[in-house]
């Protein structure tokens, strides 16, 4: 099992220079992906402006949105903003997608909540044209640059339905959120039955992501990890607050979990913007 680790662009307090200071030590110790968690209604770091600047200053780290909420921006914006990235990077682009569950992000960028569902299905179809070389609407052109072979693999979040659906038709494989691995498991047979089922070759590509804070850095942790879960309300917040993992044990026990029900990838996500949680983490997970 890969071990990837989160940038910490949602995390409060995270400067321009920590970012990319972090994708460098990320690069050089070795981790497997740099990801990004992404909310609109959040004084965060947008995720492809993010990753296009972590390109420029790392070698062989892919980088993975987990996940990009696609419905709160249009399939020709999305379409040219990961192609561009794509290029940047030299191929080392991974979309993570998902419908999404919070209101304000879509109200925040004028999109229908209501429709987010229909609205997604229709542009993992465009994104899949786009980047093809189609224009998406009659009389235009191709919104997007050629993003290089295969166009960018997408992930698909959720736990829905519809999500299974998505990702035997679009993606590339699914990515299982923040859930401990008990949780995970279930679903992840599922999709790998569905796929299967509908004859696509070789298996699902599955990550899975966890939060961790190392070293003297609790309350801090706690804090921010909070802060962006608030809107769940106290209970759920302070549940997901208290999930992360905190010690070097407790690290080692979930990536021995998550290899155990066979995930491709861990994403480690930070709690806290200090770049030397890199060699912290690397320190507990490759030492």
């Amino acid at each position: 099992m890969d071990i990837g680790i989160g940038i910490p662009n949602n995390v409060l307090g995270t400067t321009g220079p920590q970012l990319l200071e972090w994708a460098r030590r990320a690069d050089t110790a070795g981790f497997s992906s740099l990801a990004t968690i992404g909310r609109v209604a959040y004084p965060g770091y947008e995720e492809l402006t993010v990753f296009a600047a972590a390109g420029a200053v790392t070698e062989r780290i892919r980088f993975v949105s987990n996940v990009l909420i696609a419905p709160t921006r249009s399939a020709a914006e999305l379409a040219k903003q990961a192609a561009t990235v794509q290029q940047l990077t030299g191929g080392r682009l991974t979309l993570g997608l998902s419908v999404g569950g919070r209101e304000d992000d879509f109200v925040l960028t004028g999109r229908d909540f209501a429709g987010r569902g229909r609205r997604f299905d229709q542009q993992l179809a465009d994104l899949r044209r786009a980047w093809a070389g189609e224009a998406l609407t009659d009389g235009s052109r191709p919104p997007a640059p050629d993003p290089g072979p295969g166009g960018v693999p997408i992930l698909i979040g959720g736990t829905s339905d519809a999500a299974v659906r998505r990702v035997v038709e679009f993606g590339v494989g699914w990515t299982a959120g923040g859930t401990p691995p008990q949780m995970a498991a279930p679903f992840i047979e599922r999709v790998r039955a569905a796929w299967r089922e509908a004859g696509r070759e070789g298996s699902p590509h599955i990550i899975a992501l966890n939060y961790f804070g190392l070293g003297d850095t609790e309350e801090q942790s706690r804090g921010n990890l909070y802060d962006y879960y608030a809107f769940l309300g106290p209970e759920l917040a302070e549940m997901i607050t208290g999930g992360a993992h905190r010690s070097p044990q407790s690290i080692k026990d979930v990536i021995a979990a998550f290899e155990e029900i066979g995930v491709d990838e861990l994403i480690l996500d930070p709690t806290v913007p200090d770049p030397a949680q890199v060699d912290l983490l690397a320190e507990v997970a490759f030492g």
